[in-house]
């Protein structure tokens, strides 16, 4: 399954997602093309990891249309899996497991050989710095240690299209240093990189795009510099408490900070 040059990586046409009467997803018209780092962000409940869940196929009955590499992805060929990776916000990881029992198990089921998955497994986990805890079960493992174990598992049958919904979580600041840097390197070779996160400032170094979902539609869809350019405020945060319409922060921290300071 190949995807044309000029034609999207994914693409949304009039995405609508429902649960019972709340409207999750009210019209999403997207295209992703080939190279670009996605920063997809938005307050809570604005429908972020609703997308990428049935973008993932793991929420069915949307309407509107889902194409992935092409192809409409309801036709219930899941053939389009093989080329993504995926690092879920709150990860199942097999605890009782050993991380090379996990990672060769993972590579495996994206068509991996057992012995080129655990050949690219040791070595990626030596660039972390965890080539000590390769035979060890992941239950022992610190939240860090999960995290990059995850990365490698998403990453380990070379994808795509990688969707990462808040990646970072439980990294020492080299680790996020060298991940930042492997997504601009994959972006380079023409992967293209979902990136959703409530780290702003990591979002704004990284994408070459943002879009920012509020209320379940997009209110903003540029680089950084294009919504620098079109709303008043600086920072990427700054931004996006302009537009999602969120400007109580002082007040609440300051009432927080007053009832931390009662006697």
């Amino acid at each position: 399954m190949s995807t044309a040059a000029n034609e999207p990586i994914l693409s949304l046409e009039g995405l609508g997602k429902s649960y019972g009467a709340k409207r999750v997803l009210d019209g999403i018209d997207l295209n992703v093309y080939k190279g670009q780092i996605i920063g997809y962000i938005g307050p809570n409940g604005a429908g972020k990891s609703t997308t990428v869940k049935i973008m993932l196929g793991l929420e069915q009955s949307y309407s509107g249309r889902v194409k992935i590499f092409g192809r409409d992805i309801s036709d219930g060929n899941v053939e389009y899996k093989q080329r993504i990776g995926y690092v879920p916000e709150i990860a199942e990881l097999y605890d009782n497991l050993t991380a090379h029992e996990y990672l060769t198990f993972i590579g495996e089921l994206y068509g991996l050989d057992f012995d080129v998955a655990n050949q690219k497994a040791i070595r990626l986990m030596k660039i972390f710095g965890l080539e000590e805890a390769y035979h060890s079960r992941i239950s022992s493992f610190s939240k860090g240690m999960k995290q990059k174990t995850l990365i490698i598992s998403s990453l380990l049958h070379n994808p795509d299209l990688l969707f990462l919904d808040e990646p970072i979580g439980g990294l020492d600041a080299n680790s996020v240093m060298v991940f930042k840097e492997v997504l601009a390197q994959l972006a380079a070779q023409g992967k293209t990189i979902f990136y959703s996160s409530h780290i702003m400032d990591v979002v704004e170094k990284i994408s070459n795009r943002i879009i920012l979902l509020n209320g379940g539609q997009i209110v903003a869809d540029g680089s950084f510099e294009d919504l620098q350019a079109h709303n008043q405020e600086g920072t990427l945060e700054e931004i996006f408490n302009q537009l999602t319409g969120f400007d109580e922060h002082k007040g609440l921290a300051e009432e927080f900070v007053s009832i931390v300071q009662e006697s």
